[in-house]
């Protein structure tokens, strides 16, 4: 009965383990062809830091626009790995 109940509280913890792919666990050519596969991926960037990447726009809503998106990868600190969506006309970070 312990064994079982010790199997059972693992469950939680095996999913929670797996997490998000890691651009920084990848090459350039890695994470472009991780993206161009899904089409749309959320990937982690370093840290606690993750992010949604689109292959194209066709993975977006209606309503927005892409943005060339760089992220650092293990060969390279700014890799253009494809896409992000974004709302035309916000500057959501002032970085446009």
């Amino acid at each position: 009965m312990l064994l079982a109940a010790s199997i059972l509280a693992a469950v939680p913890t095996l999913a929670l383990a797996q997490g998000r792919p890691s651009t920084l666990d990848m090459t350039c050519g890695q994470a472009r062809s991780f993206l161009a596969a899904r089409g749309a991926a959320v990937l982690g960037t370093g840290g606690y830091t993750y992010d949604r990447f689109v292959r194209d726009r066709s993975f977006c809503e209606p309503t927005q626009i892409t943005k060339n998106a760089f992220v650092p990868t293990r060969d390279t600190p700014e890799c253009l790995v494809g896409y992000r969506c974004i709302e035309p006309g916000r500057n959501w970070f002032d970085d446009e």
